[in-house]
This record gives C-alpha cells, structure tokens and sequence, in this order.
C-alpha cells in the first residue's frame, strides 16, 4: 500500500499510543509457533517507530508487556523478554541515528537481567536525542501505576512534603511513568478488541480511539497514516459540548 491518506503534517497528533494486540492469532492463523507471531510483530513495530519519527511525531507510547502479561507460559514470556533483548541490541544504534529517545513506563526491574540490561543501555544511550519519544511500556498496569503514584502522595503526605489540599490532577499526574508527556491524543487497538486492558488509564480520560481488525504483525505504515487520518477528521471538545 502507499500512503494516499489527506493528512496534514502541521496538525498531527502530540502523542500516539498503541495496545500491539494480535501476534498470537496471526501465528495461528498461519499454523505457526506463537513466538514467530511476537517477532513479526516486532517487525511491524520497526516501521511505526521509524514511520512516526519520520513524520515528526513527538511522542509514541506502545504497550508491550503488562502486568498481566506474566499469566502466560513461561515458554512464551521467556520467549517475548528473548524478542525484547534481540530487538534492542540490533535496532538500538539504528533507533539512536534516528534522534530518537527511548523511554520505559513500568517497573521493568523484575524483568530478566538480560533484558532489563538490554532496556537500561537503551534508555542510557538515548537519553540526551531530542526527536521522538518513544515510551515502551513494560511490566506496565494502569492500575498498578495509580496506586504507585497515590502511595507516593501519601508518603510525601506523612513526611510533609505534600498537604491534603495540595492533591489535584496536576499533582497526580507528575508521578506517573508518563510524568511532564502530554496525554495520549489518539490510541490505536489492533486485532479487533474493543477494550483498553489496564492501559493508560489515568491519561486515556479524552483520548481518540481508533480500532481496526488488522492483527498487529500486519499492520503497516500505511494502516498507521489511515488512523492519524481519521483522528484529523473527528472534533473533539474535551466534554464541553
């Protein structure tokens, strides 16, 4: 496919989140293993990176593993930390020539050391490039960073770094992973899943959705501009209609 979409460049969305969702089916569908589904899909991550740097997105938040994620086998989660480790060594100096700063949201410090290895020399050796800001959420559960972020007001509550009537959304907001980001504008779900699953949901609150059948390994650059498109044709008036 080419991209044949009406967008405007000058009026992009500030932040694009994704829920990866379909490598499992898509390898099914294909009578193949599921871990070759979650490298195809890592395959497809590649172009949306280097698809939204190259349109000047400024911030892309994609969802990797959640917290949930740990429910699987652990042929299948060993599998995908594996994908993780192999994606970041190879790809890491390309994604750092690209200007891109690649960020993680979640605890990823109960991960395997490989990985948490290959995550934190990521995140070092990108830390300072000023193009995209690419947000890997890993370990990561909506739920679970609320409540991270209200036992840290209630710490600096007890300790009297913070008041009660300090407490607003503003003081919430800074301490979640995606502190000083803007909100999702849009969130893109692939696979056909009309759901969230635990994802962003503090920052979803006036998020655009945008759902499509298209299981994540095939969905490409120009599926990606067919989203940004429909999302520059909706109004949004943020409740004050």
């Amino acid at each position: 496919m080419t991209d044949t979409f009406d967008i405007d460049y000058n009026r992009l969305p500030s932040h694009v989140a994704v829920i990866m969702d379909g490598n499992g089916r898509w390898a099914a569908a294909k009578g193949i293993p599921k871990l070759s589904g979650h490298k195809a899909g890592m395959e497809a991550l590649k172009k949306i990176v280097r698809k939204s740097g190259e349109i000047g997105l400024e911030y892309l938040t994609v969802y990797a593993f959640s917290t949930e994620n740990w429910k699987r086998s652990d042929e299948e989660v060993g599998g995908i930390f594996q994908i993780l480790v192999y994606y970041m060594e190879r790809e890491i100096k390309e994604i750092h020539k690209q200007n891109v700063k690649v960020n993680i949201l979640g605890d990823y410090s109960v991960i395997p050391a490989k990985a948490e290895k290959a995550v934190r020399d990521a995140v070092e050796l990108t830390k300072n490039n000023t193009g995209l800001q690419f947000n890997i959420a890993l370990n990561y559960g909506g739920r679970d960073e609320i409540t991270r972020a209200v036992k840290r007001i209630a710490e600096e509550i007890k300790s009297g770094k913070l008041s009660v009537d300090d407490i607003d959304e503003s003081e919430v907001s800074a301490r979640l992973f995606t502190a000083g980001m803007p909100d999702p504008d849009l969130i893109i779900r692939t696979s056909g899943e009309l759901r969230l699953s635990n994802f962003l949901l503090w920052q979803s609150a006036y998020s655009e959705y945008y759902f499509t059948d298209c299981l994540w390994p095939d969905f490409d650059e120009a599926q990606y501009l067919g989203a940004i498109s429909e999302y520059q044709n909706r109004k949004r008036n943020f409740g004050g209609r």
